[in-house]
């Protein structure tokens, strides 16, 4: 068991956030079990998030400040805390994305994670952080929140087809996955569009990438590799990736077929079809 005195609240957001909430639910004089008892979890929980052991949620969070009347502190720090949860190469990105009005992204192998569902975001990320897991899908859950601000960046979305039909986490993952992007596609703010295979070559061949518009601020064009992210604001790279980003929208289906095609997939490929034995089988 880590000692929390052994702690260095300094050392992380984490620590600072379990240094806080030990240092706050004692001054309230309650125990861990009690403080549990109001929101809503075991005192182990309450244990493991004041030794930085786990990571806390919003909801969490949000409780926390409700019983121990912390006008929201706990609240604003855990942004901070999920976000530290992220890759080190890949915060600066989503620090970028968070202050983007508009996101234009070509995706080829997977759904972006601003639109995951939890599940699919939790398969996806145990192939390779299985050790952390519960923290970094909470991170990329606390992604998302850009999207229900009162007035969210705009979302281009260009998914290539393969991502319809790659099952990721299992067929009923899949089938939730895609009756959400069904579910935004009444959003104003939010286009999604499918990249057929009947495109055939196209300009998102050699990977996926994001393109990031500021108001007042350089554009930046963000890409992935297996050890890190890349940033730049290189005006020739801007030009030619938004050409080639214009060039698959044009490409792609519009955002009427795509939605039918996202349908039909989820039905055929991932509907509820009886077994051998007559019952349901996701």
């Amino acid at each position: 068991m880590v000692n929390i005195r052994d702690l260095d609240p300094s050392a992380s957001p984490l620590d600072y956030y379990g240094a806080e909430l030990r240092r706050l639910r004692e001054e309230a004089k309650l125990k861990q079990g009690d403080l549990g008892n109001i929101v809503y979890c075991t005192a182990s929980l309450i244990g493991q998030i004041e030794t930085a052991r786990k990571v806390p949620t919003r909801e969490f969070s949000e409780r926390v400040d409700a019983a121990l009347g912390t006008d929201g502190a706990f609240s604003r720090l855990v942004g901070l805390v999920l976000r530290s949860q992220l890759p080190t190469w890949f915060q600066p990105y989503a620090e970028m994305e968070a202050k983007a009005e508009y996101i234009s992204t070509y995706q080829c192998q997977l759904v972006h994670g601003l639109l995951q569902t939890e599940g699919y975001a939790r398969a996806v990320l145990a192939v390779d952080h299985p050790d952390a897991l519960d923290g970094m899908v909470a991170a990329r859950l606390e992604r998302q929140r850009i999207l229900r601000r009162e007035s969210p960046p705009v979302l281009c979305v260009v998914l290539d087809e393969a991502i319809l039909h790659r099952e990721i986490g299992g067929r009923e993952v899949m089938r939730t996955q895609l009756a959400h992007l069904l579910s935004l596609r009444d959003q104003e703010w939010l286009n999604v569009q499918v990249l057929p295979f009947v495109a055939g070559q196209h300009a998102g061949m050699m990977g996926s990438f994001t393109l990031l518009r500021f108001d007042g601020d350089p554009d930046i064009h963000y890409s992935e590799s297996y050890d890190g992210g890349h940033m730049t604001a290189n005006s020739q790279v801007i030009r030619k990736r938004s050409v080639g980003y214009a060039r698959l929208q044009a490409g792609a289906l519009s955002p009427g077929e795509s939605a039918a095609l996202i349908a039909r997939v989820m039905e055929e490929r991932y509907g509820h079809h009886p077994g051998p034995d007559g019952r349901a089988v996701a």
